[in-house]
């Protein structure tokens, strides 16, 4: 019976081994994210404790965790992150719907994105921040002004990757469709659409960094509520931590939607045409 127990201890050691080692190459990118996380953390608490820096510069973990915990126990923090929540989304969803219809039409038309590209870059070239004063004139400092600006910051990296991806479709596919005599419905739905998605996929992520930086803009400039403005006001009063928090719950934000984004990207990979298959 000793030598059966031993036995099997000798063969479950080896399969309990293995199956930690493809735990973790199968999460690696993940553990190492969230160590380094954990070692800038660390660093950072040390470095606000041992006074070689003034506290009200760099505050620290356990400090903006406490002002988190007051923030939102205050109700605060709720409010301010539902009211920063309706105007992101609000902005990004519309700068979506407005941004792959109009990229699809300028990258599909010559004459049309000819017409209006000098348009779409002087305003994407435009500093946002420099218009918020018309959108407050337009708009007042209520959630509309928030929402337009947002949409300007993301709808343009959308429009531009969509044209770019209309633009590189494999010419093979497109001839293929037409010489058996495919309508343009068809071949926007079987062809246009599904190889054009990794770059409306990109215009989508560089667009949410754009909308997170147009929520925020827009609350300090002309807001009485949102992250942004909390944070403005945290400034104004040198309270170190409650920025730092507004920028961990934004960029948190940030690197939430990104992660969906990018697994809706994986998702739909496979979707695209391969002609060389």
């Amino acid at each position: 019976m000793s030598s059966t127990k031993k036995m099997t201890l000798t063969i479950d050691e080896p399969l309990k081994i293995t199956s930690w080692k493809q735990g973790y190459y199968k999460n690696e990118r993940g553990i190492l994210g969230a160590l380094g996380i954990l070692i800038v953390l660390a660093a950072w608490e040390i470095i606000g404790r041992s006074g070689v820096v003034d506290p009200i510069f760099t505050s620290s973990p356990l400090q903006i965790w406490y002002a988190g915990i007051d923030y939102f126990s205050s109700g605060s923090g709720w409010i301010d992150l539902k009211v920063s929540g309706l105007e992101f989304l609000s902005g990004f969803i519309l700068a979506i719907l407005v941004g792959i219809p109009v990229g699809i039409v300028m990258g599909w038309y010559r004459k049309i994105e000819a017409l209006f590209d000098p348009i779409v870059n002087f305003l994407y070239s435009a500093p946002r921040i420099a218009l918020m004063p018309l959108f407050i004139i337009w708009f007042g400092i209520d959630m509309s002004s928030k929402v337009a600006i947002i949409f300007l910051g993301a709808v343009f990296p959308i429009i531009i990757n969509m044209i770019v991806g209309i633009r590189t479709i494999d010419p093979i596919l497109l001839n293929v469709a037409r010489s058996y005599k495919a309508k343009d419905y068809q071949i926007f739905r079987t062809i246009v659409l599904p190889s054009a998605l990794p770059a409306v996929i990109s215009g989508i992520r560089l667009g949410l960094g754009h909308a997170l930086i147009g929520i925020v803009v827009g609350e300090m400039v002309a807001s009485t509520s949102g992250i942004g403005y909390m944070m403005n006001q945290a400034g104004a009063s040198y309270q170190t931590d409650l920025v730092f928090l507004g920028l961990i719950l934004i960029a948190g934000c940030g690197v939430v939607f990104t992660e969906l984004i990018r697994r809706l990207e994986r998702r739909f990979d496979n979707w695209r045409p391969d002609v060389h298959k």
